[in-house]
């Protein structure tokens, strides 16, 4: 069994860097319709969500690019012409009701699909 021994009084120092997660990347993507800047998103990790999710906001008008490589996404939503979510992606993923706050506040209007993404848990059985 692996384990982690610590004896004090040593200084500690160092760097650390995290790996990005989906959990934190997906609500960054959504909140970038808030505002016309252009943003930088950085350690962003390379997953399925997170192309779905920017996929999503490139047919909403989004100019958006995302580098793998080094997991930079930039964004700018100048151009969000009133175009709703694509349907079709939204069932792809869990969080693109995140979306939905966004477009609200800049638009006073939303119409977006049912989530989608991954059954978790075991079907129920009906009676």
């Amino acid at each position: 069994m692996e384990h982690f021994l610590i004896e004090g009084g040593h200084v500690l120092s160092g760097t650390v860097t995290p790996v990005g997660n989906k959990n934190a990347a997906l609500p960054l993507l959504a909140a970038s319709l808030l505002t016309q800047e252009t943003l930088r998103i950085e350690n962003v990790p390379d997953i399925g969500d997170v192309s779905t999710k920017i996929q999503l906001l490139q047919r909403m008008g989004v100019a958006a690019s995302f580098d793998p490589a080094s997991g930079v996404c930039t964004l700018q939503s100048g151009s969000v012409d009133g175009a709703d979510p694509d349907l079709e992606l939204s069932r792809r993923i869990r969080t693109a009701p995140l979306l939905a706050g966004p477009l609200l506040a800049r638009r006073g209007r939303v119409t977006i699909g049912r989530p989608g993404g991954d059954r978790i848990g075991r079907p129920r059985r009906r009676p």
